[in-house]
């Protein structure tokens, strides 16, 4: 999953570099942090959150109903 997020990041972006992902494993769910560099945040975010909201709907997806939820946080 941490893959698939960096990938559409980097395709949103014009910062490539400052595209960070991490993932962390709780007991009940995957918490995925996506960091961007500030000028991009409203190309990853898009209007009323539609980008950001196609991202996890991809993410949610992509992960099997056996598996635990994963969540995608948007960080600054």
């Amino acid at each position: 999953m941490k893959e698939l997020v960096e990938f559409i990041a980097k395709s949103l972006v014009d910062n490539k570099d400052a595209v960070t992902v991490s993932s962390s494993e709780g007991p009940e769910a995957t918490i995925i942090e996506l960091r961007v560099a500030p000028e991009d945040m409203g190309k990853v975010i898009g209007k009323q959150g539609r980008i950001a909201k196609a991202i996890r709907s991809v993410v949610r997806a992509a992960t099997s109903r056996d598996q635990k939820p994963v969540f995608v946080e948007i960080q600054e």
